[in-house]
């Protein structure tokens, strides 16, 4: 009995081990039978490749004039609305002068002192005239008289006109240069009249800016300001090409030149910040309003059709870091070619030398994309 049970434990295990071996050579040959993985092919492309970076900003007008008046009062009339294009010299608004009633009390004591003034040297006069036709007292003593007859006179003329100016803002010989009248000093579309009728208004003079009655600019041309971070503004100089794409008007690119990059940054939201400025060639007469938001790509390089592989298909020597592809030579047998390469764009990237138009250039990560949908 025990002889038999041995006998049939090595016979399970032979059969076992014969089990294991011939599994193990099945596994290998199904193994071996697999095709290995196939390598797709990819070509190289024409391409306009476009290096840029983005600013965001708004479109305003390049020169935008405040007009303030140079005579305090309150707003009588206003001539003008916002969207109308005005020219220099055009009536603007009126102002009705606030008379200062110590000025207007201290004038008038002017008026009257000047008066008494007058009367005095006129009734001097009129006796000195009746010396002198008498031939008492010389042409020199009578001229003296004269003299001081006629400045008394003009000094009551220009106490009069004073008191004018004190209580309306002009006088009479004066309406050219009438400062209640508020008129435009440039040619351009009203922006903003941030004044109504009834709103009191402030001169311009050395201690005040002034109230300004409005804003006018010439909206033909309009000027990108934006911001560019610090990361960036090492990359851009002025005179590039930016492409600007405004909000509100789609579909639509406009063509601008990089003027001005400030030389010192502002620091917003902890990033620091540089103001930029683009002049904008407006060639379709596109009415552009001020203030609107806008984003400008400035373009750092440019290749214009050019040939351009996936930045994906590029493989980099471990050593020396350089790149190289591998172009299919024969049915899955492929040879490296090492490459010069352009701009890139961080999709596509410029093919200066390596290889050719016609070179099937081997998918090398395939194996690691083969679990991604195939397009």
């Amino acid at each position: 009995n025990n002889k038999q049970m041995k006998k049939g434990l090595t016979i399970t295990i032979l059969i076992t081990i014969a089990l294991v071996f011939f599994g193990a050579l099945y596994y290998l040959y199904a193994k071996n039978q697999e095709s290995p993985i196939v390598f797709e092919t990819e070509k190289a492309e024409i391409k306009t490749i476009v290096k840029n970076t983005i600013a965001t900003g708004n479109i305003v007008p390049d020169e935008e004039v405040l007009i303030k008046p140079n005579i305090s009062g309150i707003i009588e009339a206003v001539y003008i609305k916002a969207g109308e294009n005005i020219k220099a010299g055009d009536l603007i608004a009126k102002i009705k002068v606030v008379a200062n009633v110590s000025n207007l009390s201290s004038s008038q004591n002017q008026v009257q002192t000047a008066k008494i003034a007058l009367d005095n040297q006129e009734k001097v006069f009129q006796r000195q005239k009746t010396l002198f036709d008498k031939g008492v007292i010389s042409a020199n003593d009578f001229d003296a008289a004269q003299l001081a007859y006629k400045q008394a006179k003009q000094n009551y003329v220009a106490s009069k006109q004073g008191f004018d100016i004190v209580k309306t803002g002009t006088t009479t010989g004066l309406g050219n240069y009438a400062n209640t009248l508020i008129r435009s000093t440039v040619n351009g579309m009203v922006l903003d009249v941030p004044v109504k009728v009834g709103n009191q208004v402030i001169e311009s003079n050395n201690f005040n800016e002034g109230t300004t009655i409005a804003s006018v600019a010439d909206v033909g041309r309009m000027i990108f300001v934006g911001k560019i971070d610090e990361s960036e503004v090492g990359k851009i100089k002025e005179k590039l090409p930016i492409e600007i794409t405004i909000g509100a008007i789609e579909n639509k690119k406009f063509d601008a030149v990089l003027q001005y990059i400030a030389p010192k940054g502002k620091t917003e939201n902890g990033a620091i910040q540089f103001e930029i400025k683009a002049s904008l060639a407006n060639k379709d007469n596109t009415f552009i309003r001020a203030g609107l938001s806008a984003n400008a790509s400035i373009i750092l390089e440019k290749a214009d059709k050019v040939l351009a592989l996936k930045e994906s298909l590029i493989q980099f020597d471990k050593k020396t870091q350089k790149p190289y592809v591998e172009i299919e030579t024969g049915a899955q047998k492929f040879a490296r070619k090492d490459l010069v390469l352009g701009v890139s764009d961080g999709i596509y990237v410029e093919v200066k030398s390596g290889i050719k138009a016609s070179d099937k250039i081997k998918i090398w990560n395939q194996g690691l994309l083969a679990d991604e949908p195939k397009e």
